[in-house]
């Protein structure tokens, strides 16, 4: 025991000595586990039991009280004032006793008191720390005590002015302890647990969600030790987990007394443990204002405000606890609660008030408070919540773009939206599922995923982007590849359960209804016989034709649509994503309800019959329990009516169809056959004659010679008797026998026997074989090709056969000694793809692997016929890393020199085919196994990549010295300077460093030359012994056989005669195919130096170059040495050498090239190889390859030719060329070689790229001469698009032919906004005219649109086609980019008055509500003058009535939709001409009258903003665009195609408006940039950068020196600071804010930096975006990343 001093004077008294035998009370007041251990010291401190004494002193509480508690019944709750409506009927409630007591001393006297107390101890801190832990106890106890908790308080206040008490680490302590009180008791009151409140509220993270909804707290939380009612974490810090142990201190009372009672105890003391929480968080808050009268640390602030929210959140927990037991109170008449409530609310407000902005507001809107679903009814809480509600929807407002909702895939360009892969390196994200669109919320997170997509509302705006994409998907037929990462399987076909899908956003519903809208879509265009929506239109007499003939149009038109649909259609059932039951009920009733009158042809059914053979569909017609209803309904899409021209294959096979179905239906099920049409199955009986007539006898059906009746015959057996037929074709294919073919390498006992060559399948008779005839075929086909004979048709069949099924074979993985077989012709969307990643060629034939025959066959078609196949599928890559195991093994194996070479000149056409960033190895680690030439390759493609496409993701950026290094790590290479300078700055930039090591090459010669020349004259002297060959190969060391060319080079001495070519022959033969690689260039630089040395002595050049020129074709053509294709890129590679292009161009132009040229194009006929009719024609062996690859080949070739290797080799030629400034030279071989380009594979890609890379540097007559690589009368150009490149005179085309390119663009690439039926356009809405018509201003060619991919290879789709082709127009103009952006924009910013004003809109009318307007601060979509007089409202000499009456679009409609073409198209383009678009859009706001009068006020410039930053598709439905809603626009859609890296320019935007003067200004500028920050959220570079712009903005506005227009408050901003907040947070969690998520140190640095620059008002409201411990709540509450200052 310890007997304190007696006090004196004042009426003081003699503190009563007390004992220690219980758990002191203190001991609950540090749960915290940074606090629990010094609570431990101190509890046992020898002033504790004195200052408790002292307190019960003056709180009235006497030793007698205390023993009397300590040994009656175990108190439920702590000391508290029993009110009038307790229920005391309960025996176990607590007796009230009176006490006889002193009255306690007064307060005043409580000071000296207190401290003649603690005089006696020196350790003054050790006192403030015992002192804090007591009142921590008597404010739990004693707070339901008025007078009691009255003095509690007034102490406090006391003890904090003589430094007893100091609220920063008191207020944690507390807080913390009441949360341990308020658990114990919730132990003590509930039997069982309830439910959880969710992970993502602030219970359990210190900080409330920023993006999702909080869960409605209906459910009390489970109170027990281990789960953190509240937790004291920083925030946005990890909360502790639920099952790690509690650092709980002892209760203050026993648990096991609380254990012991009883269920009916619990619900009698409900009331009262509801009033003591009530009154103890009253008292708390009281507390809370007297210490938020002084300066908090941060981290107090923190703590205060993570307690009071956690509060609010569940502020109905106990009413609804006390619900559920009593059933008698309402919280509406729970007065405590509203008390606690709104003094709750009052510390909130007082933490996030604007003048003293202790914690962010930020932190309320990311709190989720406002979306509590169970909202008291008070005026005050409802206050909060409006206001949290307001301030986040203007933050959101800068985080979305301008008509997002509208921004959908196009298919224009492979870069789709990509979302960012996070931590997911090298070719890993290549397989993953993407999301093709996104649903950005409210704060710009991207929801997507299943989850997502079944929550979308049908008839939602989410639910009209994703139709808007499947249905242009649908028209626009991207990869199956695509298809698979986002569609989600149709629950009924799923077999066993599964998680969610996080990559796929389109459900089965979404599928099912955007297939009918097509199949109505087509049935409408085949009743019209107008093909206007689908990109097609005829020529004038043909116009007048359809009038005549509607129907035999419609049937002929309309086929290849259907055809293209079907496809598609056949894949995704059979997928399963399409319920097929449920499709067939749904399409009846939309058929029913639609138009009776739509469904006039069979089409609907024969689409049926081409799926009918899928298995999901044969369970539903024979298993399924409605297979009766289905069969149905099937059956009644049956029509009688027959086409015009009855002998019309499709006529005849529409006449049949529905015969073939029924006999297919008959055959599966015997319980639906009563349902049949006896009719149709009688009628197939005419099916089974015409079969048996046409196979009648020995005599072969003449598949080239077939009537119309024949060929719809034929393909209706396809359908009844798809083997039979199948067996028929293979019957064509080896009708013509076999044969022995001569072999050169042959010995005289063997004989190689292959088929004859026969006519091919007409590409028209393939397109109407039903698809389970093609599957049989293909089948068929990779058997007799594979089977051990080199089979003919793989000439006349194979690839017609593959064009018309559109899609190449899934490629197999590599298994076996490095080689890969594919499934040759396995059609993906012909649904074989569970063959997609496994040898099952290998596995049904595994001698295949060993035979080089199939490995050449392979090899050639795909080089030469499949390649554009594997392009358009995304599998170029994939391809590119199987072929690169074939050459690492065979690069350095002798004499394989054929199929090495053949492989390496696909993998060149590969790695030009390529688009987008790529990695050179799949595991992304590792050096390349690329060769030399293709490394080099490979670095010049990245230039070209880079320079015209961009980037598409950061990190794809950050990985680029990485590859390099992969590259260059075997590659000795250096680029010329005059190559450098067009290389983009990115990969200049880690180039230039590069040491140049071609002097080091000619000192390795140097040093080698002598017993290179001795060990040359050995072998190859005229008299050389060729025995001495095998000599040389076995015994000469690696250093010197690479020069073996070069020393061959010196003998020669101009005269190649001196040499024996025959011993050099064999040598290079037998010589590995990279050693002849390494030969030639070691040969190419000798040959250089040595013409330099040459020079020096004074021998003309031209003597040199043709000296040179003669001597190489030694080489290549008279001998047939070296391969050509290698010997040219050696030479280019070598620019920096000015003779060496001479060289190049002078081989180019030799005879014997340009003859075997003329040779190759008259052999091969037309580049439309899959129309060819006759026979092929084989070329000999020696003939196509020469003498190098054909030494001892055996096996003829099919494909391959020398010239043909030709083809990705020109290109490069050109571009080396143009580097070097030789223009005239580039013209020279592009008049040569652009008919042989018409058959290069990537021709619109070369075109396209060239003309981007060097754009502003090429002369309009190379252009011109670029141009015609293309086959210009097979392109969708303009038709005044020639008269403008050709034009003398450099004058920018009219307005309307801009028009007319964005309204193409419109028609056929930008996804139809929907397909709903227009009355005003006589029901044929979704018939939309996407066509100009001939002699129109800008018009394009009479151009089918909607082809078979066979005849749009490259770039792939039409819609590809068409934007690329609007590109190409664009890159040609002889006009500047300042010129066009300067004509794109005036039509963009006037675009929505222009077409309104117009009387062919649907809506159109002259004015609009919006034009015209008296308010100044309400500016007019076309004003750009001072106060609107005059204000001109449309483009001069733009006659938009052809646009509108074009597109089937409402005008305003056609405005935002022409805006998002123009975004788009601009995106495709250089970066010089963004640079031009950012100074134009900048000219253009700055210009607007309203912002540059400086009269205005602030309200009025803000309503100005607000109006003039309006949606285009909202503002277009009142005819009130403005001129700075669609450039912000127009920006957004830009930026929205536009690849990561060129959004580093958009700074120039922002300087072009700089200096910012007003607010006005500044807030376009935060709503034009503000949306970029979620996309550069994985580009930390890039996203500091853009930020620091946005406070360099707000420094021109705010800062301490700054002048604005008008004086502004602070207050005015707070949507920007709290967007400030927000953005920085998500790029701190890489993504979407959580409630743990944090802000990068170096981007709270750059804040702090600009903040400094700020005037004082703005300062604080950003004070916490610092690194700054001491002011900054984000740096306080995350030490271990912000260390305090000492």
């Amino acid at each position: 025991m310890f007997r304190a001093p007696t006090a004196s004077g004042g009426g003081g008294v003699p503190l009563t000595t007390i004992t220690t035998q219980s758990p002191n009370p203190a001991d609950m007041g540090d749960q915290s586990h940074h606090r629990a251990a010094a609570a431990r010291a101190f509890q046992f401190h020898p002033a504790r039991p004195a200052i408790i004494d002292l307190f019960n002193l003056y709180l009235g509480r006497s030793a007698r009280e205390k023993s009397d508690d300590l040994v009656r019944e175990p108190p439920v709750f702590l000391y508290v004032d029993v009110d009038d409506d307790i229920n005391y009927r309960n025996k176990t409630q607590k007796r009230v006793t009176a006490l006889n007591r002193d009255l306690p001393p007064r307060n005043e006297q409580f000071l000296v008191d207190f401290e003649q107390l603690l005089n006696q101890f020196p350790d003054r801190e050790q006192l403030r720390t015992v002192s804090e832990s007591v009142l921590i106890s008597l404010v739990i106890q004693c707070s339901g005590h008025a007078p009691r908790a009255e003095f509690i308080l007034f102490a406090l206040r006391n003890l904090y002015n003589i430094g007893y008490i100091h609220w920063d680490t008191f207020l944690p302590s507390l807080l913390s302890s009441v949360s341990s009180a308020e658990m114990s008791v919730g132990i003590s009151s509930t039997a069982s647990p309830q439910p959880a409140v969710s992970s993502t509220s602030l219970s359990q993270t210190g900080m409330l969600p920023s993006s999702t909804t909080i869960p409605s707290s209906s459910n009390f939380q489970a109170l027990s030790p281990a789960s953190p009612l509240i937790s004291v974490h920083g925030i946005g810090s990890p909360s502790q987990s639920a099952n790690e142990p509690s650092s709980t201190a002892l209760s203050p009372v026993k648990s096991s007394d609380i254990n012991t009672g009883q269920h009916s105890a619990a619900r009698s003391n409900t009331s009262t443990r509801d009033n003591a929480i009530s009154s103890l968080r009253q008292l708390c808050c009281k507390i809370i204002f007297s210490a938020l009268e002084v300066n908090l640390k941060p981290c107090t602030h923190a703590d205060i405000f993570n307690h009071m929210m956690n509060w609010l959140v569940n502020w109905d927990q106990q009413q609804q606890w006390s619900d559920e037991v009593d059933g008698i109170k309402s919280w509406k008449r729970d007065k405590a609660l509203f008390e606690w409530l709104h003094s709750c609310l009052d510390v909130i407000w007082l933490l996030v008030d604007d003048n003293k902005c202790r914690v962010p507001f930020y932190e309320l809107v990311r709190s989720g408070l406002q979306f509590l679903q169970n909202i008291s009814d008070d005026e005050a809480l409802f206050t909060l919540i409006l206001e949290i509600h307001r301030r986040r929807d203007m933050m959101a407002m800068h985080m979305q773009m301008l008509d997002q909702h509208i921004h959908c895939p196009t298919f224009g360009n492979q870069r789709l939206l990509s979302q960012s892969t996070t931590n997911i390196s090298g070719e890993a994200a290549i397989n993953m599922r993407y999301s093709p669109i996104t649903y950005p919320s409210v704060l710009g997170e991207p929801l997507h995923g299943e989850d997502v997509a079944l929550c979308i509302q049908r008839g939602s705006l989410d639910w009209e982007r994703a139709l808007r994409c499947i249905r242009h998907a649908l028209r626009s037929t991207p990869a199956p590849d695509w298809w698979r990462r986002v569609l989600l399987v149709a629950p009924c076909n799923r077999q066993h359960p599964q998680g969610p899908t996080p990559g796929a956003v389109f459900t089965s519903d979404m599928i099912r209804e955007a297939n009918i809208d097509r199949i109505v879509e087509l049935l409408r265009l085949t009743n019209s016989g107008n093909m206007v929506n689908s990109g097609k239109f005829l020529k004038n007499v043909f116009q007048a034709l359809t009038l005549l003939l509607p129907h035999i149009d419609a049937e002929i038109n309309c086929w290849q649509e259907w055809l293209i649909y079907s496809d598609v259609f056949f894949f995704l059932v059979k997928s399963g994503c399409i319920d097929f039951v449920d499709f067939v009920d749904k399409l009846v009733l939309r058929l029913a309800e639609d138009d009776h009158q739509i469904l006039r042809t069979n089409h609907v059914t024969w689409l049926l019959a081409q799926i009918i053979r899928v298995e999901l569909v044969m369970h539903a017609l024979n298993a399924d329990s409605r297979k009766v209803e289905t069969t149905r309904k099937i059956l009644s899409f049956h029509k009688e009516d027959r086409s015009s021209d009855p002998n019309n294959p499709q006529s005849i096979l529409l006449d049949f169809i529905s015969s073939c179905q029924n006999l297919r239906i008959w055959s599966l099920n015997s319980s639906t056959r009563e349902y049949l049409n006896s009719e149709q199955l009688q009628k197939g009986k005419q099916i089974d004659e015409w079969w048996r007539q046409a196979t009648k006898g020995d005599h072969m059906m003449d598949y080239m010679n077939l009537d119309d009746r024949s060929i719809g015959m034929f393909w209706v057996v396809s359908y009844t008797m798809a083997q039979p037929a199948s067996d028929t074709v293979m019957g064509w294919l080896t009708s013509a026998g076999h044969a022995e073919v001569p072999g050169p390498n042959l010995q005289s006992n063997e004989r190689m026997s292959m088929m004859r060559e026969v006519h091919p399948v007409p590409i028209s008779l393939l397109s109407g074989f039903s698809i389970n005839l093609c599957l049989k075929l293909a089948f068929q086909m990779e058997e007799a090709m594979f089977s051990g004979e080199i089979a003919a048709h793989s000439t006349s069949f194979v690839v017609p056969f593959a064009f018309k099924c559109k899609l190449p074979p899934l490629l197999p993985e590599i298994h076996v000694n490095s080689i890969f077989f594919m499934a040759l012709l396995t059609v993906n969307h012909l649904s074989r793809i569970e063959t997609s990643n496994k040898n099952h060629l290998h596995q049904r034939n595994p001698s295949i692997l060993n035979k080089p025959s199939a490995t050449l066959l392979v090899l050639e078609i795909l080089n030469y016929r499949l390649f554009s196949l594997y392009r358009y599928q995304g599998k170029s890559k994939t391809l590119m890393y199987d072929v690169t195991k074939i050459l690492s093994t065979l690069k350095g194996k002798r004499g394989d020199h054929r199929v090495f070479r053949l492989a390496e000149n696909l993998c060149m056409n590969l790695i030009l085919s390529l688009r987008e960033f790529f990695f050179v190895r799949k595991e992304g680690k590792g050096p390349t196994e690329f060769t030399e030439t293709l490394n080099r390759i490979t670095v010049v493609n990245l230039a070209i990549i880079i320079k015209t496409r961009g980037i598409a993701d950061a990190e794809h950026l950050l990985y680029l010295q990485t590859m390099l290094e992969q590259i260059l790590a075997t590659s000795q290479h250096t680029w010329s300077g005059k190559t450098l300078r067009y290389f983009p700055p990115v990969l200049c930039d880690a180039l230039i460093g590069r040491i140049d090591k071609r002097g080091l090459a000619i000192q390795a010669w140097q040093q080698a030359e002598e017993t290179v020349i001795i060990q040359c004259t050995q072998l190859l002297t005229p008299s050389a012994n060729p025995t001495y060959v095998m000599t040389y190969i076995n015994t000469s060391f690696p250093q010197h056989r690479q020069y073996l060319c070069a020393g061959a080079w010196v003998l020669m001495h101009g005269h190649p005669e001196n040499i024996n070519s025959a011993n050099l022959g064999r040598v290079l033969r037998e010589f590995s195919p990279e050693e002849v690689t390494a030969n030639i260039y070691a040969m190419v630089d000798v040959l250089l130096h040595n013409m330099q040395l040459e020079l020096q002595h004074g021998h003309p050049l031209q003597d040199l170059i043709l000296k040179a020129c003669a001597n190489l074709a030694y080489f290549i053509w008279n001998h047939e040495l070296l391969p050509l294709d290698i010997l040219i890129l050696a030479l280019i590679d070598r620019d920096d050498d000015p003779h060496a292009l001479r060289i190049v161009v002078n081989l180019l132009e030799r005879q014997e090239l340009q003859q075997r040229i003329k040779f190759y194009v008259g052999n091969h006929g037309k580049p439309e190889h899959w129309l060819q009719t006759g026979i092929f024609k084989r070329i000999e062996l020696q003939k196509a390859l020469g003498n190098h690859l054909s030494w001892k080949e055996r096996y003829p070739t099919f494909f391959d030719d020398i010239a043909a290797r030709l083809l990705p080799v020109i290109p490069l030629v050109i571009y080396r060329l143009i580097e070097n400034d030789a223009a005239e030279a580039a013209d020279r071989v592009l008049q040569f070689y652009s008919t042989f380009l018409h058959y290069y594979p990537l021709n619109v890609t070369f075109v396209r790229d060239i003309l981007a890379y060097f754009y502003g540097h090429l002369p309009a007559k190379l252009i011109f001469r670029i141009l015609n690589v293309l086959d210009i009368k097979k392109m969708p150009f303009s038709e005044s698009f020639p008269q403008h490149v050709n034009s003398s005179n450099a004058m920018c085309p009219p307005l309307e032919y801009f028009a007319s390119l964005l309204s193409n663009l419109v028609n056929n690439v930008i996804p139809q906004c929907n397909s709903k039926v227009d009355a005003s356009s006589n029901g044929l809405r979704t018939i939309i005219n996407r066509n100009q018509t001939p002699g129109q201003p800008g018009s394009t060619n009479a151009f089918e649109g909607q082809k078979a991919f066979y005849q749009i290879q490259d770039p792939g789709t039409y819609t590809q086609l068409i934007l690329e082709t609007a590109i190409i127009e664009i890159l040609s103009l002889p006009v500047s980019a300042a010129q066009i952006i300067t004509a794109l924009v005036q039509i963009i910013v006037h675009i929505q008055p222009t077409l309104a004003q117009s009387n062919h809109g649907f809506h159109g009318s002259s004015t609009s509500s919006g034009q015209g307007s008296t308010l100044p601060t309400s500016p007019s979509g076309g004003s750009t003058d001072s106060l609107g007089r005059n204000r001109q409202t449309s483009v001069l000499g733009l006659n938009s009535s052809n646009f509108v009456s074009r597109s089937g679009y409402a005008s305003q409609q056609l405005s935002c939709l022409m805006i998002q073409a123009c975004g788009l198209m601009l995106a495709q383009l250089p970066i010089e001409f963004h640079k031009q678009l950012y100074a134009e859009a900048a000219r253009v706001i700055k210009e607007s009258w309203w912002l540059t009068d400086g009269k205005r006020s602030t309200s009025e410039l803000d309503s100005a903003v607000g109006y003039a930053l309006l949606d285009p598709t909202w503002a277009a439905q009142d005819n009130t665009s403005t001129v700075i809603g669609n450039v912000v626009a127009l920006l957004h859609s830009f930026f929205s195609n536009l690849p990561q890296e060129w959004l580093d320019k958009t700074h120039l935007l922002v300087n072009h408006l700089r200096p910012i003067k007003s607010v006005a200004v500044l807030r376009i500028a935060f709503r034009i940039i503000g949306p970029l920050l979620p996309r550069l959220a994985n580009a930390h570079n890039l996203f500091t950068k853009t930020l620091e712009l946005l406070l360099n903005m707000m420094v021109d506005v705010f800062g301490r020196n700054s002048q604005p227009s008008t004086p502004v408050e602070a207050s005015e901003i707070t949507d920007l600071i709290d967007f400030l907040h927000h953005i920085i947070h998500y790029e701190g969690q890489g993504g979407p804010v959580q409630p743990n998520s944090k802000a990068r140190p170096d981007v709270l640095a750059l804040c702090g930096r600009a903040i400094e620059d700020l005037r004082t008002d703005v300062q604080h409201l950003l004070s916490h975006l610092k690194t700054d411990a001491n002011g900054s709540i984000y740096a306080a509450t995350h030490p271990k990343l912000f260390q305090s200052p000492s």
